[in-house]
């Protein structure tokens, strides 16, 4: 089954990521594998039309953090943000993880 999301697992794909949100946004998604309700907020993503770059935080911890550094957003996990121009300009966690949510914040800000 093909999926919409893209894995984001070392530093220079974290920096393509920042980069390309000059031109659009960028929708980028922390999940963890042990968390029932990063479980929900998975099928939930799975569901939005826009491409999801995906950090599993469980083998990336360290692009988790780099992050929370850049954007200035207090890690969670589940989490989801837009980057444009370079920041995060929306955030949403745990429950409030919803395929429509996240779809507006996407067209919000393209």
């Amino acid at each position: 089954m093909e999926t919409n999301f893209s894995p984001v697992s070392d530093a220079a794909a974290l920096e393509e990521l920042f980069a390309r949100s000059h031109e659009e946004p960028v929708l980028l998604f922390k999940h963890s594998d042990a968390c029932p309700i990063s479980a929900r907020a998975y099928g939930q993503m799975e569901q939005v039309k826009t491409p999801v770059s995906i950090v599993v935080v469980q083998q990336s911890r360290d692009l988790s953090r780099e992050v929370a550094e850049r954007t200035g957003v207090r890690h969670e996990t589940p989490q989801a943000l837009v980057l444009r121009n370079g920041r995060a300009v929306w955030n949403a966690s745990h429950f409030d993880i919803t395929s429509d949510v996240v779809e507006q914040a996407v067209r919000e800000n393209g």
